[in-house]
């Protein structure tokens, strides 16, 4: 059997490399907050960027995500949830040269405190919403990566069971209510919402539990779906 010869050289191409960067989104202190890394190299030496790298010959995208998450911050804990968000492209976001970086997001709850590792100075988590206000400018076009990672973030709480993800073990539905008002940034109606959460099947499973109080009614423990699933009754935002 023959090979044929291929139709084009590859040297015609201007060549590029492929990156993928990460927005690890946990709530710590009634708080969305994200994991950051502080560059410790050129381009952009000692700003703020998210976890991320350079795409090895023998990794597909989502092990380079979970590598450089833990060979940069030294967190290896499993994200409850995680997903590809999009790519990006633009011809002058990395002056190095041309980098094509496919984007991922998580949710990770009770994340630990990470440690700078790989070629980052120093790791931390921070609230979302004062990086996004410019008061910490990120690094490439890592602000547009984390606000469009908070967006699909907000629809996927309307439309899916994803809120459980941001929970560690059982929990009570103002816990879950509380998910919604973080990453939303407004109060819900407690009556409403857990008439919502109660008569939306598949979304919760009694454990059977309640909480242990001396003052007011116990509340009982849940436990959400094994994997994000969406919702027959979607949750508005408005």
């Amino acid at each position: 059997m023959t090979t044929s010869e291929p139709a084009y050289d590859p040297h015609d191409f201007p060549p590029f490399a492929v990156a993928t960067d990460i927005v690890v989104f946990t709530i710590r202190a009634d708080r969305l907050q994200a994991l950051l890394v502080q560059r410790n190299e050129d381009p952009y030496r000692l700003a703020w960027a998210l976890p991320g790298g350079f795409v090895r010959p023998d990794e597909d995208l989502e092990q380079t995500a979970r590598r450089e998450l833990a060979e940069e911050t030294r967190i290896e804990t499993e994200p409850n949830f995680l997903t590809q968000l999009g790519a990006y492209g633009a011809p002058d976001r990395d002056p190095r040269m041309r980098v094509v970086s496919v984007a991922w997001w998580a949710v990770v709850p009770d994340l630990a405190e990470p440690e700078a590792g790989g070629d980052a100075l120093y790791a931390d988590i921070l609230p979302v919403d004062d990086v996004l206000s410019g008061r910490l400018p990120l690094a490439f076009d890592h602000a547009k990566i984390l606000s469009d990672a908070l967006e699909a973030l907000r629809s996927a709480l309307e439309e899916t069971t994803l809120a459980t993800t941001f929970q560690s073990g059982p929990f009570r539905i103002s816990d879950l209510r509380r998910v919604y008002e973080v990453v939303w940034g407004r109060e819900l109606d407690p009556g409403n919402f857990q008439r919502k959460v109660r008569q939306t099947s598949g979304w919760l499973a009694d454990t059977g539990e309640t909480t242990s109080s001396k003052a007011g009614r116990p509340a009982s423990l849940f436990t959400g779906p094994s994997k994000v699933t969406p919702l027959d009754r979607p949750v508005r935002r408005s």
